[in-house]
């Protein structure tokens, strides 16, 4: 059942009478800042799972991630080139730079911090479907089976855990977005913006909503204008003023994405809806679609809004695929986040209203949600082993990237290494191997037969086809230090 936005706010506390002193009615300190426990419980429970998490993984940052290790310890030695890939984004700048202060201890933080606010979205995925779903009269069971699914279907999003064990912004954008959902009904309208500008600082994807959210707030909520004006001021100068300061345009990152291999080259708008109705079961497509239809018959203006965001999130990206961007599937994790939600409302609805018509209808509504959940049992194990077979791939990864890191050790280190010329690898390394040589992704290449072809000093990196370590080469020395590295 709908429940009205003024039952979810706390209800007013009654005025004390004229007779009584202020100090008598005054809300003790220690009571207000009880209300933060549970927020500062919960955060610190997310930072130890997420530490376990990530020494269990023994995973390392992606392609991507690297990069932004990169921008933070560049930034602190006052050389930062934003030319190469990957695409530039602010979001994870405002971590990787105070993180690049402590030296190697920055990719540890950073993995912890993506995993950290990554498996929030669980939380706020759970509250959100939870509120949505409770009211007068509706049984316990369903609100809280409403929010266990929406949680646990989160979770189950197609690569969702790849993502978050390799240090990716795609799933902490999930959960800024639900929080900001969140906030948002809790009556926290300023949380709601902030955390909204977050997200859009992480996929232009927000903008629209962001922006739309911003005119209401700055019409409806006059006190939250200077909020409003200076976090789009503050979006505009990190996405398009760094840049401008440190690459060749401030439009980098939309030429950067432009030419992408992953594209989609034939139909693009289906195409689109396809890679996003790939990250859920039908089950769930077909839950979330219940919720719907309910929400009509509801009148239920929340569950529609959530739907109808849904909807313009694909619309938008299949805009942008159509303008030659990528359109990949984990661009529409947000989409699909929310569409889990409303899949676990849909669960919960089925929990709420098969009562209201009968006790026979109602142990019908507990029988058919057991089903639903009995049947993404095997979907459920599919994933689990292809995540499973992932970070074994991952470890591998690992492994190698460990050597690699003896090995410039045992040449007389990055600073040696940088000064014999252009270091190269292959693709797939080169932002990693930028980060363990302290340099920037534009100074490592990946075109092997032009550099050499070229004539200029360059060390060449090249992984072993058995993984067992890494071949260093040196071609076209000069310097007598250099010319006892192995050629």
């Amino acid at each position: 059942m709908s429940v009205p936005e003024s039952k979810l706010e706390s209800p007013a506390v009654p005025s004390a009478p004229a007779a009584e002193s202020p100090r008598t009615t005054a809300r003790p300190r220690s009571s207000k800042l009880s209300r933060y426990y549970p927020v500062l419980l919960t955060a610190i429970g997310l930072l130890v799972i997420s530490t376990v998490l990530v020494l269990w993984a023994r995973t390392r940052p992606g392609f991507d991630p690297y990069g932004w290790l990169v921008w933070g310890h560049q930034t602190v030695v006052w050389a930062l080139n934003t030319n190469a890939a990957p695409s530039w984004k602010p979001l994870p700048y405002l971590f990787t730079v105070p993180y690049a202060v402590f030296g190697h201890y920055e990719m540890w933080l950073w993995l912890i911090t993506a995993v950290a606010v990554s498996l929030s979205g669980v939380i706020f995925a759970g509250r959100i479907a939870y509120r949505l779903t409770n009211g007068d009269g509706v049984p316990r069971y369903a609100p809280i089976a409403a929010a266990v699914f929406a949680g646990a279907a989160l979770l189950g999003l197609t690569q969702y855990w790849h993502y978050i064990l390799s240090a990716q912004s795609d799933p902490m954008i999930v959960a800024l977005v639900l929080g900001a959902i969140d906030c948002h009904l809790s009556g926290r309208r300023r949380w709601a913006f902030v955390l909204g500008a977050l997200a859009s600082l992480g996929r232009p994807e927000v903008w629209p909503f962001l922006a739309l959210y911003s005119i209401w707030a700055w019409r409806t909520v006059p006190s939250m204008r200077p909020l409003v004006a200076g976090g789009i001021i503050a979006i505009l100068l990190l996405w398009f003023g760094i840049p401008a300061l440190t690459s060749r345009t401030p439009f980098v990152a939309a030429s950067n994405a432009l030419g992408s291999g992953r594209a989609l080259h034939n139909d693009k708008v289906f195409g689109t809806i396809g890679r996003f109705l790939g990250l859920h079961t039908p089950v769930v497509e077909l839950l979330a679609l219940f919720a719907v239809a309910v929400a009509i018959w509801r009148r239920d203006r929340v569950t529609l809004a959530l739907a109808a965001g849904t909807v313009a999130w694909v619309i938008v990206e299949i805009a942008f695929a159509l303008h030659g961007w990528p359109g990949l599937a984990r661009y529409m994790f947000e989409a699909a986040g929310v569409m889990v939600v409303l899949a676990g409302v849909g669960l919960g609805r089925l929990l709420s209203e098969a009562p209201r018509i009968s006790p026979a209808a109602g142990w019908v509504g507990i029988g058919l949600a057991v089903v639903i959940v009995l049947s993404l049992v095997p979907p459920a194990v599919s994933r689990a082993r292809s995540e499973h077979a992932d970070i074994v791939v991952q470890r591998r990864r690992t492994d190698e990237i460990n050597r690699l890191t003896g090995v410039i050790k045992s040449l007389g280190g990055a600073a040696r290494l940088r000064a014999c010329g252009e270091p190269l690898t292959r693709l797939e390394y080169q932002t990693m191997l930028a980060y363990q040589l302290g340099d920037n992704v534009a100074s490592v290449g990946y075109k092997y037969g032009e550099a050499i072809a070229h004539g200029n000093p360059v060390v060449l990196f090249t992984p072993y086809p058995t993984g067992i370590g890494w071949q260093v080469q040196a071609v076209h020395q000069t310097r007598p230090s250099c010319q006892t590295l192995p050629h």
